[in-house]
């Protein structure tokens, strides 16, 4: 390799480390951007070719690798320039240049067969686009694919069909008869594929060329997938093709979690493709029933069920007349269809009541109509009698009622059981002037009997007048206690015990009432309930016990219901104390489920504890025995190393919120102990986000004392020194650890707005990183990181704008408004560029309110501390300057021509008037309105320029290759 080619390696190697990796040390925005003007300019090059041929190639003998982000970007820019015209490409490959480029993509692709994936993806793409623009190119490649490892043909078998059906946005200079031309020869290998594909199916041995039996399997799925949208069956007999191994082999997939989805879409895309094929299906429907679904609604596996729903509507929608026969099949099609997409839906969207509300409000009506029609179908006739003379149940409708019960329990759970008992008794059957229909009756009594398993939501729904009489408490909280343990009634009877729990709350004071509750709550040790449903049956019992008029005794009960979760904790941290029971995976797993579910259930007692606490119900001596032992047992579990598993690290830190928001100012002598716990757990298992979320619970009930201002800092310093905190040094990283993101920003967000400020001043280095790191967070395309970066971003303007206009004529070195004005100045160029960026693509508009709500503030800090002495830390020439800077550093190919001269003078103008409108609404009365920015004509007009920004800027190239 001559000194040249090797130094534009370099550069090239340079470049996109600057640009994935946030461009060095002092991640500067225009290095990254800069970065990618200069690999787009190289993208254009006729040297482009050279340079990424030669490092896909296998290096010299003692040269290591180049970087996999380095071979990615090389694979992706050959394939860019194959698709482009021939001059925004550089020129046009000569036939030897492209037998060459050939040459080198098949090397390629056998060398990388085994990875990385995304890697081999781009080759395989860049190989298809040179056949799809050559003649017989897709012979050619078909020739040669033979002498390739397994899995490089499967790959390049896989992407090639997409060029068929191709978005043709993304790959120009194709005109539509050199496609039509790309299909044919395509097709015309149809059976060959199909004979790979079969062939790699039936072998079941140890794969050896090193993928696994399962990923092979996936990716076979894959593969087919791409052939069956072009229609590769398409001339194949109906029956050969019900018939055909792969469609055998695809639904044995459905029965394996890791192919599970591509499966479905395989059985889906057949289905809708072949009108012969929704018979074969039908006929699978009660296995897929049994075997499938039921399973995964008792488990509640969203993929699983999500899946089916598609493949089961598709089938629906391709074969109506199939389904309206009425045969076995096509009733376990429409009970299933009813189960998963409807029924699941609303019962468990019990989390989102506007949701939940919101569908019953549209499904009511169709299930009400659906009872009518199985009630009339359900009748018996009257003149159908037995030997004897006695009216019967012919057979098919005695098993059609049987099939019936099910779903029977869906309609009355989803139109509610107070409903579903009116629509039954609104026969009017009690007017004398009537004959009674008796077969209506009959099927009406028939109706309400099949739901007593949901008769825990009627206890629910009529508990105040059930609960009106304490003769009638022992023996609901008994039938409660024995519905909990079913599985399909636990969560009605569940809600049916707190309804009654504080309907009748006052007739909770009997011992043999306390005892059934606290049988209740000791029978939750098994852990076979949901989470929600103990939080729901904790809830209700510590409501119960709060309202124990006598003070000892309401001092002991509670007491006791909280020991009835710390058994299973306490067993949790007794194995590191025998290794033995940690070498039984099924054990140490049965362990760790049950102690989570403990420490879910200690959170209820105390989130439910808030309110009795605020009205006094609850004295500081019954708080004290509480705390005494839910922390000692929570210290002890922080420090062992069952911490490392996130779901038991969650349920710690939210029984831990949950006492601290209830016990407040009781958890003020354990604070330091409780933040040291959380800042070692978090070093120790940065990954875990659940201890950043607690801190900031921590800061903000207590941060604002200032006797823990020195403790609040070393906090916010000590999470601030994990490595995971160090590498959000990019929009890449982001995207990595969305959740990390979001808390890292919710602490620094809590810390400036509820700390004194001796915090602020004391920890400002710790805050002008973290809002270097929010700038560019704010550039991922993770909205949940981005949109929290930015509330942060936005939650430190306002308290700098907070502070300048408390001390706008004298600030003081030291003081906080002057350390964070500091911060501003050293950062608002990055913050400037990082929020145009941020504007970029196809997921700014979901920012463009918080892109507003910043510029607003900024310009408004500016604009304040212009008329002010502190003009000389931040003027409104600094947010000129940012402006102009931020602008010029954006490539070209982001901005449309003469964009670049307009923009500035009239964001600038916008920006003074939008900083005027903010600075009034935070000033003399008006600051006792509320803080929303947009308010005025100033504030709405750069709302509506940043949305035209970002509406305008939606297709500008992705500056990331990865």
């Amino acid at each position: 390799m001559d000194a040249e080619a090797s130094e534009l390696r370099a550069r090239l190697a340079a470049a996109v480390h600057a640009l994935n990796h946030g461009g060095g040390h002092h991640h500067d925005p225009s290095a990254r951007l800069a970065a990618n003007q200069w690999l787009l300019a190289l993208q254009r090059s006729p040297q482009a070719w050279g340079v990424a041929t030669s490092l896909l190639a296998a290096p010299p003998p003692g040269h290591p690798p180049p970087p996999a982000d380095l071979l990615f970007f090389a694979a992706q820019m050959l394939r860019r320039k194959i698709q482009c015209p021939p001059a925004a490409a550089g020129g046009c490959p000569t036939p030897q240049e492209v037998a060459h480029l050939l040459d080198a993509l098949l090397l390629a692709a056998g060398r990388f067969c085994l990875g990385p994936p995304r890697l081999l993806t781009q080759i395989s793409l860049a190989l298809a686009a040179l056949a799809l623009r050559a003649e017989g190119g897709v012979d050619g490649l078909f020739a040669r694919m033979r002498h390739l490892p397994d899995p490089a043909v499967m790959e390049l078998l896989t992407v090639l069909p997409e060029e068929v059906v191709q978005d043709q946005s993304g790959d120009t200079g194709v005109d539509a008869a050199a496609r039509c031309r790309f299909t044919r020869e395509l097709m015309a290998h149809a059976p060959a594929v199909l004979e790979f594909l079969l062939a790699q199916s039936e072998n079941n041995a140890a794969a050896a060329d090193g993928v696994p039996l399962h990923e092979r399997n996936r990716r076979i799925l894959r593969c087919l997938l791409s052939w069956v949208r072009v229609g590769c069956f398409s001339e194949m007999p109906a029956a050969a093709l019900a018939a055909h191994p792969l469609l055998t082999f695809a639904f044995n997939s459905l029965q394996v979690s890791f192919s599970f989805d591509v499966a479905v879409e395989v059985m889906t895309e057949l289905v809708s493709h072949h009108q012969d094929l929704p018979q074969a299906f039908l006929s699978k429907m009660p296995y897929i029933r049994e075997a499938l679904l039921l399973p995964a609604l008792a488990n509640r596996s969203e993929k699983t069920i999500a899946g089916l729903v598609c493949l089961m509507s598709e089938v629906g929608q391709a074969a109506p007349a199939l389904v309206a026969e009425g045969s076995v099949q096509a009733l376990a099609l429409a009970d299933a269809l009813l189960r998963c997409s409807l029924a699941h839906f609303i019962l468990d969207s019990d989390a989102q009541t506007e949701k939940r509300n919101a569908a019953q409000e549209i499904f009511s009506p169709v299930f009400s109509s659906l009872l009518d029609a199985l009630l009339f179908r359900a009748q018996i006739d009257t003149d159908e009698h037995g030997t004897d003379g006695e009216l019967c149940i012919p057979d098919g409708l005695a098993q059609f009622r049987m099939n019936l019960e099910e779903l029977l329990v869906d309609i009355c759970l989803l139109l509610g059981a107070p409903a579903y008992i009116n629509k039954l008794f609104s026969g009017g059957w009690g007017l004398a002037s009537q004959s009674i229909p008796w077969k209506e009756v009959e099927v009406r009594m028939y109706a309400l009997s099949m739901v007593y398993k949901s008769f825990g939501d009627v206890i629910g729904s009529y508990s105040k007048l059930l609960a009106s009489s304490q003769s009638n408490i022992k023996p609901l909280l008994l039938f409660c206690a024995s519905g909990i343990l079913k599985s399909i009634s636990s969560n009605a009877c569940s809600l049916a015990l707190r309804k009654l729990c504080e309907d009748g709350s006052s007739f909770m004071n009997e011992p043999q009432n306390l005892e059934i509750l606290f049988w209740i709550s000791e029978g939750m040790d098994a852990g076979n309930l949901r989470i929600e449903d103990e939080e729901e049956i904790i809830s209700a019992i510590t409501h119960a016990l709060c309202s124990v008029l006598d003070k000892e005794l309401r001092k002991s009960s509670l007491a006791r219901l909280l020991c009835s979760s710390y058994t299973a904790v306490e067993k949790l941290i007794d194995i590191d104390r025998d290794q033995s029971l940690r070498q039984n995976p099924a054990a140490y797993t049965e362990a760790l489920n049950l102690a989570v579910h403990g420490l879910y259930r200690m959170g209820a007692l105390f989130g439910h504890l808030a309110t009795s606490i605020t009205s006094s119900l609850i004295d500081d001596d019954t708080v004290l025995v509480l705390l005494g032992i839910f922390w000692p047992l929570l210290e002890r579990l922080s420090r062992s190393s069952h911490m490392e598993n996130v779901s038991l690290s969650a349920a710690a830190c939210r029984s831990l919120s949950s006492a601290i928001h209830s016990c407040g100012q009781h958890f003020q002598i354990l604070l330091p102990k409780v933040l040291e716990c959380l800042s070692t757990n978090f070093l120790l298992f940065q990954r875990h986000d659940c201890f950043l979320r607690t801190a900031a619970s921590v800061i903000e009930e207590f941060g604002h004392k200032e006797e823990y201002v020195a403790l609040c800092v070393r906090t916010f310093e000590a999470l601030s020194s994990a490595a995971s905190i160090s590498t959000l040094n990019s929009s890449y990283t982001c995207d990595q650890e969305p959740d990390l993101v979001e808390a890292y920003a919710n602490f620094t967000s809590t810390f400036i707005r509820c700390c004194p400020k001796e915090a602020i001043v004391a920890s400002g280095s710790l805050l002008e990183l973290s809002f270097q790191k929010a700038a560019i967070c704010s550039t991922a395309m993770h909205r949940g990181a981005a949109l929290a970066a930015m509330s942060y971003m936005s939650c430190f303007l306002d308290v700098s704008l907070a502070a300048a206009l408390e001390s706008r004529e004298h600030p003081s070195d030291g003081s906080p408004g002057v350390v964070l004005a500091q911060i501003l100045a050293r950062c608002g160029e990055g913050l400037m560029s990082n929020v145009l960026y941020a504007l970029l693509g196809v997921s700014a508009l979901s920012r463009v309110h918080k892109s507003a709500t910043i510029l607003q503030q900024l310009a408004a800090v500016c604009s304040l501390c212009e008329r002010t002495t502190w003009k000389a830390i931040i003027s409104w020439d600094s947010l000129c300057r940012w402006l102009q800077s931020a602008v010029k550093s954006m490539p070209s190919e982001y901005l449309r021509q003469g964009e670049a001269e307009m923009i500035v003078p009239l964001w600038l103008n916008v920006l003074h008037d939008a900083a005027s409108d903010y600075l009034h609404s935070r000033t003399g009365d008006n600051v006792r309105n509320n803080h929303a920015y947009m308010q005025g004509k100033g504030g709405r007009t750069l709302k509506r320029i940043v949305r035209d920004f970002a509406e305008s800027h939606r297709n500008a190239p992705m500056p990331c290759p990865s």
